[in-house]
């Protein structure tokens, strides 16, 4: 993707201005676990490979991941969600704490366990996943103290994400009491959606779903060109957004404007090893490009450059301001 100079430095000048904004993250917190390993047999109890483990990690998952990446842009942040009572959710404040970051708005609901995703990783390649969760709706207590942690801090906030795993902290509830609260500010509000809840995000900013989960939003397969046009319009249509920014993982990333405008984004990824936790970084990029002073495309190039980023390592990662702007420099001596 060729930039003109001039764009790609009003990019570097914006991301420079990344630490004067805060955001609030509003969605699903989770762990993920990594157990990292070999394979040189397979099991004589079932036809599954034996997975020698060497090491075990933890990362942020889900909105903590979104925080993570923008605290990796040295965006400021509240984090809004719910944990358990257990040992896991503990580590979790802790790691959030360690990264310098309040964890104010984090509630822990009795009964409910802290998420946690384990994924068996052998020679560079994931092998299974389990996951350890509860997915309901949060309790009504939990929802009215999580909207008045918004409430009492929405004076500071300038941009909004909302990032929707489907695990019951985001509701069509959660979403107008968020609205009343933002009243007429113009806070713009981003959402990582569940195609499920697609008809909760009326009227929002931006919604950021992949090739399948735009598919499943829209009930069609997105098989050609035609098919990629038709859905995002219609997606457009549906929640009446202002945007909708369809990403296709080596495609690229498809933008559709309010006036029907499309544009399409080629993929800067030199390499791609694992894609876990690339929506988390795009939409932080976009949030902190949008309240820095791009306009909706220029934010969308950088969240791509910020994706080529991640999309090269395995495991969840987050992108770093410096990483960002080095890239984005180097594009200029293109």
């Amino acid at each position: 993707m060729v930039l003109p100079d001039s764009e790609i430095q009003k990019m570097v000048k914006a991301i420079h201005t990344f630490p004067n904004y805060k955001v609030l993250v509003i969605g699903d917190i989770m762990m993920d676990e990594f157990l990292w390993g070999e394979v040189s047999r397979i099991s004589p109890e079932a036809p599954v490979p034996i997975v020698k483990v060497e090491k075990e990690t933890f990362l942020l998952g889900g909105a903590a991941n979104v925080v993570n990446n923008l605290l990796g842009l040295k965006g400021r942040v509240l984090l809004a969600g719910v944990i358990g009572s257990d040992g896991m959710g503990r580590r979790l404040l802790r790691e959030l704490r360690s990264l310098g970051t309040t964890t104010e708005g984090i509630v822990s609901e009795p009964g409910r366990p802290t998420a946690i995703k384990t994924r068996v990783i052998a020679h560079q390649q994931q092998v299974v996943r389990v996951d350890r969760e509860k997915a309901a709706p949060i309790k009504p207590e939990t929802l009215k103290t999580i909207l008045n942690i918004i409430k009492t801090n929405i004076s500071q906030i300038q941009g909004i994400i909302i990032s929707d795993y489907g695990k019951g902290v985001v509701s069509q509830e959660m979403i107008v009491g968020l609205k009343k609260i933002v009243g007429k500010n113009s806070i713009p509000i981003l959402v990582d959606p569940k195609p499920n809840n697609i008809q909760w995000y009326d009227r929002v900013t931006l919604i950021t779903p992949n090739h399948l989960e735009a598919e499943v939003a829209v009930g069609k397969k997105i098989e050609s060109q035609e098919d990629l046009i038709w859905a995002g319009l219609h997606l457009l249509k549906k929640t009446k957004c202002e945007s909708v920014l369809i990403t296709r993982g080596q495609e690229g990333m498809t933008l559709f404007l309010k006036n029907k405008k499309v544009e399409y984004i080629p993929t800067v990824a030199q390499k791609v090893f694992d894609v876990t936790g690339a929506g988390d970084t795009v939409i932080a990029t976009l949030i902190l490009s949008l309240v820095s002073g791009m306009n909706m495309l220029q934010a969308c190039k950088t969240a791509n450059y910020a994706a080529g980023i991640v999309v090269g390592e395995v495991g969840t990662a987050a992108v770093q301001a410096g990483e960002l702007i080095k890239v984005l420099m180097a594009a200029v001596k293109k």
